[in-house]
């Protein structure tokens, strides 16, 4: 039975970020609340889990929750995101995952100094280039560098599984205009994409303050996915048109295909990594606070909850 005057827990009763579950995903269930622990339950079972060891909280298709639930979840500082199947689109997410804006903020310090943003761009295709030092390559020299390692990806996608390959090209109003492989690797990318945004909306980065992508409410996003592109969007493509049947719907099959690649939780992990790496951030917790000030542009941060006099003495 919910305890409705169940007290709301205070911030030292929270589990430690590297305590909790990372991200805990649900389908074709419904999930209550009883006392603080969120019920689960679907034809088979019925399960508790301790929402204090929840971070993240990903609900997927034919997911029923209730407003108890929802908030306790919110109480407790976890982050909730609406995906498709095993996270694979990302519809709506909730809160972050912090309580700070640490993280956010440091995104936006970044992306606003030219030399700091060029270094974390350089990062970025540093994580793709691990073997080589790319931290004194232009912009310029990054791009080209990048487009030669993805058309070598493609290349050998193609040989390997025998599908033809000419060019990427794709309307994005018109799936069904494109090539076979260019329909995979449109879902596929979309598929990352969601996943991305799962992890950075999490976090509480902002989706659109990129570093290499600019102009767009998805820029980093297109960032963030681009690391991943090479190892999971284009060979599952070109696998899912390899083994494509006429009937198929091959956009459904390659959702399908991504998700399963993501299933493990694996790759979650990573992004959680790389972000800290790309932030200099050595620990996630860290930045979680419910300390919260007032800003001022000559006397830096001022304590919230005083109640400061306007007025100046003669």
């Amino acid at each position: 039975m919910v305890e409705i005057g169940r007290k709301k827990p205070n911030v030292s009763e929270l589990s430690r970020i590297s305590d909790r579950v990372s991200f805990l995903y649900l389908e074709h269930v419904k999930i209550n609340r009883r006392d603080n622990a969120i019920l689960v339950t679907d034809e088979q079972a019925t399960v508790l889990v301790p929402a204090a060891i929840i971070s993240v909280l990903l609900l997927g298709p034919g997911v029923d929750v209730t407003h108890r639930a929802m908030e306790l979840i919110g109480d407790l500082g976890a982050s909730v995101v609406w995906v498709g199947e095993r996270g694979v689109r990302q519809y709506a997410h909730g809160r972050a995952l912090s309580h700070s804006t640490v993280l956010l903020q440091e995104q936006a310090r970044l992306v606003s100094n030219s030399k700091m943003r060029v270094s974390v761009a350089r990062k970025m295709y540093q994580l793709r280039f691990p073997n080589e030092d790319v931290s004194k390559l232009t912009m310029q020299e990054l791009r080209g560098k990048e487009g030669a390692r993805v058309r070598k990806i493609y290349a050998n996608s193609s040989k390997t599984t025998g599908v033809a390959w000419d060019k990427r090209q794709y309307n994005p109003d018109d799936f069904t205009s494109g090539t076979p492989i260019n329909q995979a690797l449109t879902a596929a990318n979309v598929a990352l994409y969601g996943l991305s945004y799962s992890v950075v909306a999490a976090l509480g980065l902002s989706p659109g303050l990129g570093f290499v992508h600019t102009g767009n409410d998805l820029s980093f996003i297109y960032d963030f996915a681009d690391l991943y592109k090479g190892e999971y969007s284009i060979p599952i493509a070109f696998n899912v048109v390899k083994n494509l049947q006429p009937d198929d719907d091959i956009g459904r099959i390659t959702r399908l295909a991504m998700r399963d690649a993501f299933v493990d939780g694996k790759l979650m992990v990573r992004m959680v990594k790389d972000l800290k790496y790309l932030f200099n951030t050595k620990e996630i917790e860290r930045i979680e606070s419910d300390v919260l000030n007032l800003w001022d542009d000559k006397e830096g941060l001022q304590k919230f909850g005083v109640a400061y006099d306007l007025r100046t003495e003669d």
